[in-house]
């Protein structure tokens, strides 16, 4: 739908077309996480399953498609301008379609590689870069509310996504499901992107038809030498590489103490949590103080992960998974908010790119160092402190403010 066609109605209506503009992000999220992020792991298991690969090989295909997809970011806001919104969540999920459907057909290791290529431009087009540039163009002050919702479907992805993923393959087989699975992406993303998916509103649409206030290579040099972006974007990034390298493990590290139905309840809570985590910030993101919110959130974090290295009771594991849960998904939400509160407005889609980009990158190798690390001592408990020293020392560093608005 065409918002620029309609008198401006406020973000806080319901009658608002920003608001369908959140429901599609919402379906973009289910399934790009689903068949990007979650799905990696179902990936590995189908490939070793169906062709004896070494896990390492396969995995290596993992980093690559997150480093590959982590460059690919840097340049969408670049593309969203040159685009348009519709036009590039099109071309995101035509590509995610098109890599799930080759996945099935792999035969060859070199072929892995080039489909998590295309993976990767899938991933770019449907994840969290995109989403929050689309969302950019339609809000502003109920912009962290906006984004809050809209990433639900991250977490919906993984809990419901990637079990369904996983039956289908039991019972149609590898391809046939990864085939279907793409057909149903295709046949419900396209038309509510095609239906309600138009020009942003005629605030926005003046904006873009004006250069931004600096080219975006520029902006992005500017923001490498600005302390208060660099303090937020190493402080995410180090968060995000222990809150991904902990959850990996975490099925490995809970297993032997408390068993893997138990294990797994851990690890349902711990997303659904993060469901509600962001449901009840969402509400009001957009009023605190979101730099204090994010050191509250990681030291909570810190806490959860002390708790869990050094507790062998059930409930209290299962607890302190539910407390680290309740802060994750609102970890992938805060930065953009920061960028925008710190930062000149029309630099939002570059920085917040640039800021995606930089976090994915070091989350890449989390889930590699915690398994080194774990090699390495023979136990988890050192690689787990060294997320609970980097959650700390993120929470110190993104306190640290610069004078922003520079950029």
């Amino acid at each position: 739908m065409d918002a620029s066609g309609h008198t401006e109605i406020s973000e806080t209506s319901v009658r608002y077309d920003g608001w369908r503009i959140v429901a599609v992000c919402f379906l973009m999220a289910i399934f790009g996480w689903c068949f990007g992020f979650y799905g990696q792991s179902v990936y590995v298991a189908e490939l070793h399953r169906l062709h004896g690969w070494p896990a390492s090989l396969i995995s290596s295909g993992t980093t690559f498609f997150y480093l590959l997809g982590a460059l690919l970011v840097v340049f969408v806001s670049e593309a969203m301008r040159m685009f348009g919104p519709r036009n590039c969540l099109l071309a995101g999920v035509v590509a995610m379609a098109a890599a799930v459907v080759l996945l099935g057909q792999v035969t060859e290791p070199w072929q892995l590689y080039a489909v998590d290529a295309v993976l990767a431009f899938g991933w770019a087009g449907t994840s969290l870069g995109v989403i929050t540039n689309t969302l950019g163009l339609w809000f502003d002050k109920k912009r962290g509310m906006a984004i809050s919702l809209a990433l639900n479907g991250a977490s919906f992805g993984g809990i419901l996504g990637v079990p369904l993923l996983v039956a289908a393959i039991g019972r149609f087989g590898f391809s046939a499901a990864m085939i279907s699975a793409a057909l149903v992406m295709l046949g419900v993303i396209i038309p509510v992107i095609l239906i309600f998916v138009g020009s942003p509103p005629g605030r926005v649409a003046t904006q873009l038809a004006h250069a931004e206030a600096l080219p975006a290579s520029r902006i992005r040099v500017l923001a490498l030498r600005d302390r208060a972006f660099l303090t937020v974007s190493i402080a995410f990034a180090l968060v995000l590489f222990a809150q991904v390298g902990f959850i990996v493990h975490l099925i490995s590290f809970l297993d032997p103490v408390i068993g893997r139905e138990h294990a797994a309840i851990a690890v349902a809570l711990l997303t659904a949590m993060a469901v509600v985590g962001r449901v009840l910030f969402s509400t009001v993101i957009d009023r605190l103080d979101q730099r204090l919110a994010s050191a509250i959130s990681f030291a909570s974090q810190a806490v959860a992960l002390a708790i869990i290295i050094n507790s062998r009771e059930e409930w209290l594991l299962i607890g302190a998974c539910a407390l680290f849960g309740f802060s994750v998904g609102n970890l992938i939400t805060l930065p953009s908010l920061i960028v925008q509160r710190e930062f000149d407005p029309r630099s939002f889609g570059v920085l917040v790119s640039l800021i995606t980009a930089i976090n994915q990158v070091t989350y890449a190798f989390g889930p590699g160092v915690v398994g080194l690390l774990h090699d390495a001592s023979g136990s988890y408990s050192l690689p787990f402190y060294g997320c609970i020293g980097l959650e700390l020392i993120a929470a110190a560093l993104v306190m640290v403010r610069g004078k922003g608005g520079r950029i």
